[in-house]
């Protein structure tokens, strides 16, 4: 008898339980419902009203402007960091640079005694005023009218450089500084003893190296490659009208110029050509400052000549273009005599810029990728925007030179 009333009171349990589920149940779907007819509401009013009903019924917030001040968008500011050169180049702790140091330096950068034939100096193939640091020449010319095979670069900001020579091969300017001079093509000395003979031949240097080596005033190899490379760590022009508008002067560059700016960052020049100094081999790059040339075939370098190198590219420092427009004719073989065609040729090779197009397949999807040749003007603007890389002292002095030569 228990038993039966324990099974109909839970039976009477489930049937309750059951009645509750199904109430539940109906009013979540009541609420599901409203929801439902809320919204569908609400979008027939956002979809009846005008377009511009928010905008005339909102409340302006904006801080008053006078009706004379007319708001113009502005573009945001480029991610690349534009800088200029500091007055100073660093120096090795091993030779720190001083002034007596320099003045040494740049009597034997003078010096036609340190060749062979007592012919030429450091200064004969980088003339620092005439041709801004260069001699203006396709290939250098050495003793006995020898023809190098290379263009000689800008001593010019080489301080900055990490790498010296067209193929990088010294890492300092003390390394660089002896080479000349044992080049049988260049200055022909046939150790560096004989260097330092010619250099102890003139009595004058004597209190010149006690002043600059008090602690070792001896006539060294090693202090004469010291002087020149501290002379030439003096040899700094950070006066372009490049500098003057990083510093501030927002006049210093003209609309061309600055939309040639524009243009060298836009085109891709910066990838290789960045930093104060304008180039990957910088002291204030940490990356490689190699690049291969040309990097891209192209019909353009075979008409300069561009592919000497065992019929292909080469691997070059990337040169600085710090007064790039006062050092050609350009390139390592010194082929080229205009800086548009060194624009043009630079656009092609390295940035791939040309007027043909190519198509990529991928995963059965067909792209198109077009990267133009640049048009005339837009050479004309980043030629204009170079030649505001040129020193105005050394422009000065080139635009002499040329009046009187």
């Amino acid at each position: 008898m228990m038993t039966d009333v324990r099974e109909s009171t839970a039976t009477q349990a489930g049937v309750r339980n059951r009645r509750v589920g199904h109430w539940l149940m109906l009013v979540a779907v009541s609420v599901m419902l409203v929801i439902l007819g809320i919204k569908l509401a609400v979008y027939s009013f956002l979809n009846s009203v005008p377009d511009d009903f928010f905008a005339r019924h909102a409340p302006d917030l904006r801080p008053a402007v006078p009706d004379a001040v007319v708001m113009q968008e502005v573009e945001p500011v480029p991610g690349y960091l534009w800088q200029t050169l500091p007055a100073d180049a660093p120096a090795p702790l091993e030779n720190p640079t001083t002034a007596a140091k320099v003045a040494l330096g740049e009597k034997l950068f003078f010096d036609k005694n340190l060749s062979l034939d007592r012919s030429l100096a450091c200064a004969s193939c980088h003339e620092l005023y005439s041709y801004a640091g260069t001699d203006g020449a396709p290939v250098s010319t050495g003793i006995n009218g020898q023809k190098g095979n290379r263009n000689a670069p800008t001593v010019w900001n080489a301080a900055f450089q990490k790498r010296l020579f067209w193929d990088g091969r010294a890492e300092s300017l003390e390394q660089q500084a002896i080479k000349p001079f044992l080049n049988p093509i260049e200055m022909g000395m046939l150790s560096p003893a004989q260097i330092v003979e010619r250099v102890k031949e003139q009595a004058a240097y004597q209190p010149d190296f006690a002043a600059a080596f008090a602690d070792e005033p001896d006539i060294t190899i090693a202090n004469i490659v010291r002087a020149i490379a501290s002379y030439e760590r003096s040899l700094i022009t950070n006066d372009s009208p490049y500098d003057d508008y990083v510093r501030g002067d927002s006049a210093a560059l003209t609309e061309q110029q600055l939309s040639g700016m524009v243009l060298f960052e836009k085109t891709g020049c910066v990838h290789c050509h960045f930093g104060p100094n304008f180039s990957a081999a910088s002291i204030y790059n940490s990356g490689l400052p190699f690049r291969v040339f040309p990097a891209n075939p192209d019909p353009i370098t075979q008409q300069y000549g561009l592919n000497t190198e065992s019929d292909g590219p080469a691997v070059w420092r990337v040169p600085s273009l710090r007064n790039v427009a006062l050092t050609g004719p350009w390139f390592h073989n010194g082929a080229v005599d205009d800086l548009h065609d060194v624009v043009r040729i630079m656009a092609r090779t390295q940035l791939a810029r040309s007027q043909k197009r190519s198509f990529q397949w991928s995963a059965k999807k067909l792209g198109i990728i077009e990267n133009p040749d640049l048009t005339d003007q837009q050479v004309e603007d980043i030629v204009a925007f170079l030649k505001a890389l040129s020193s105005r002292r050394l422009t000065a002095a080139e635009q002499q030179h040329l009046t009187t030569r």
